[in-house]
């Protein structure tokens, strides 16, 4: 329950109809087993008591008395567990009603019971309606919220972030796509987790089939799912994030409360930790499914390229210049520029790619960013900028010698200065190079390649900007451009560095990932920070668990408190950031995407982290 996860549990009983005993017995033993896996929430299916097939059998005074004799059982089962129960079952309610409702079981009491509120017509022959659906609060966790929906009830008008879903569907072929596309639609309209738990084996067959198929949903990702047939009376154990989904609700509009007389619940669960089973996705910006991903680097590059013709058209400008290093970014930029030229009908020659050796370049990278501007067929010019720097130090009195942030920032300053006069004599823009990842580490030099006339890359994080050029290179190999396939793929190969620093020999100097941490890190974190809104102990969790085996606690924690302390720090790089089109869910625009003030203090975010050292180290 720490940090807001929520172990929940769903499963679909084998019954049989019109024995409440036998049916009592079969939840009992998934009470036990949830109890033992430290389960919070564990939903079952409508009717799961009697069975949703009893049809006049709910009129029988017989089997009603035995439920209500059973549900007293389940209730038992349920004291000193700390294991909210909802099953389904025939409840006789005010002036002698019978409801179809979902019952709420929590240490040893039957603490309420929610009605079915929109019944088919068959159902109106034995239930009558309820009149609003209801929800469950938690002591201690505002941020949990639990709705209640009984078979194919409407979701609960409220803000509920967490929806107990009590189903019993007949099977049918198609229904299981209708079913979970609609599921994960409804979650993700209304920012909440859903816990869905299907009838199954056991239900009369007389003229359909159930197959008990279950979901655990969050905001619109499917986190388990036990498929139609599979394994009756198993549990499905997960865990929600109820924290982020509660954020995820403030970051909405205000969701609509529930009307004055719905019913509510209040239980009182333990505050404790919860184990992760859940799968973390190390890589947030990349999509697990390759297919997927390949579409995702098409529709990104498309994004990037329609924003840059679009200021191309509103400058009337001639045409882009922009410098190439050999590396990633110059790299993606460069494809993307290609991408507009064709959107706009522009000679590739009307792109001007600008290599600007210095004391770092290897023949590596500069025979890369040759090949590269040949096979594209864009306009390509060599400016060594060794003899303009060293004029600059000597006019500020620098010593070559001292290879400090004046040497290197030097060189990033020039290039950016060659470029820019380049572009205003040919009347181009200039298009920035810069990636989302070095913008949130502030990895860039102010007023160098800070600075540009528009940044394709600005919200293109490092992993995916690599997956973007891995993506070119096997439409290259489609095509047959074998060169071109192959210098992609050198480049991707390529160490990511500003090669600001002499090289030995062709060993490049800087590897960027050794003096700031791995991308793939920062990358989590930055999701994690900004998408998510979540604090760095709770980063740093699930960091272990998403790397497990990848980076050592301590390794994480370094580079967890290096991307927080340069997060903040770095922020007056980004308050003047070139526009630049956003392509995902996280952009560092000061124009509305993230607003920071510049002097921010980083004081509380500190420190956790350095409580957090102490605590694990």
């Amino acid at each position: 329950m720490r940090d807001g996860f929520l172990k929940v549990a769903c499963a679909s009983p084998r019954l049989r109809v019109a024995d409440p005993a036998y049916n009592a017995s079969e939840i009992i033993r998934l009470i036990g087993k949830a109890a033992d896996k430290e389960v919070r929430l564990l939903v079952l299916p409508e009717l799961a008591l009697s069975g949703k097939t009893c049809g006049d059998l709910f009129l029988q005074s017989r089997l009603l008395n035995g439920c209500q004799t059973e549900m007293a059982r389940i209730a038992e089962a349920t004291k000193g567990r700390s294991t909210l129960v909802l099953f389904g079952a025939p409840v006789i309610g005010a002036g002698g009603k019978l409801y179809n409702a979902a019952v709420a079981a929590f240490d040893g009491e039957i603490k309420g019971a929610f009605p079915k509120v929109e019944l088919s017509s068959a159902e109106r022959r034995w239930f009558a309606p309820g009149e609003d659906n209801g929800s469950i609060t938690v002591t201690g966790m505002p941020d949990l919220r639990i709705g209640v929906q009984v078979g194919n009830d409407s979701m609960p008008a409220g803000d509920d972030t967490v929806l107990a879903h009590l189903s019993a569907e007949p099977e049918v072929i198609g229904a299981e796509e209708t079913r979970r596309a609609k599921l994960l639609a409804r979650s993700e309209e209304r920012t909440c987790a859903i816990v869905s738990a299907g009838a199954g084996s056991g239900e009369s067959t007389t003229d359909v089939v159930y197959a008990g198929h279950s979901m655990i949903i969050e905001k619109g990702k499917l986190l388990a799912e036990l498929a139609p047939f599979e394994t009756e009376g198993e549990l499905l154990i997960t865990e929600i994030d109820v924290e982020y989904l509660a954020a995820e609700q403030r970051r909405s509009a205000l969701p609509c409360r529930r009307s004055e007389g719905a019913q509510t619940l209040t239980v009182e669960l333990p505050i404790t930790d919860t184990k992760l089973t859940r799968t973390v996705d190390r890589h947030p910006f990349i999509p697990e499914n390759s297919a997927e991903l390949r579409r995702r680097c098409h529709r990104m590059m498309q994004i990037q390229a329609e924003g840059l013709a679009r200021r191309v058209e509103c400058a009337h400008a001639s045409g882009l210049v922009l410098g190439i290093s050999g590396g990633l970014d110059s790299c993606l930029a460069l494809l993307v520029a290609v991408k507009t030229a064709e959107r706009l009908g522009m000679d590739k020659k009307q792109i001007l790619a600008v290599t600007m050796p210095c004391f770092g370049t290897t023949k590596r990278t500069r025979t890369n960013a040759e090949i590269l501007c040949e096979e594209l067929g864009v306009s390509f010019r060599e400016i060594s900028i060794a003899d303009s720097v060293r004029v600059h130090f000597d006019a500020i009195g620098h010593d070559e010698s001292i290879r400090n942030v004046v040497f290197e920032n030097a060189q990033a300053r020039e290039r950016t200065q060659v470029i820019m006069d380049l572009a205003n004599g040919m009347n181009a823009l200039v298009v920035g190079t810069g990636d989302l990842s070095e913008l949130a580490l502030g990895w860039a030099t102010y007023n160098g390649d800070h600075m540009s006339m528009y940044g394709v890359n600005a919200s293109v994080p490092k992993t995916l900007v690599r997956y973007g050029v891995a993506c070119c290179a096997l439409d290259a190999e489609k095509e047959n451009k074998l060169r071109l396939r192959d210098t992609l793929k050198d480049i991707l190969d390529t160490p990511v560095s500003p090669e600001l620093l002499p090289a030995d020999g062709e060993t490049i100097a800087q590897v960027t990932e050794d003096l700031v941490g791995p991308y793939e890190l920062h990358d989590f974190f930055l999701y994690h920070l900004v998408r998510r809104g979540e604090t760095p102990k709770k980063i740093f969790r699930l960091a272990r668990h998403a790397f497990d085996g990848a980076y050592e606690d301590r390794v994480i924690l370094k580079w967890l408190s290096t991307f927080c302390r340069r997060f903040f720090t770095q922020q007056f790089k980004r308050s003047c950031l070139p526009d630049g089109p956003k392509v995902g869910s996280v952009s560092l625009s000061p124009r509305g995407d993230f607003v920071m003030p510049s002097d921010a203090s980083f004081a509380l975010w500190k420190k956790e982290l350095d409580e957090l050292n102490e605590v694990t180290f």
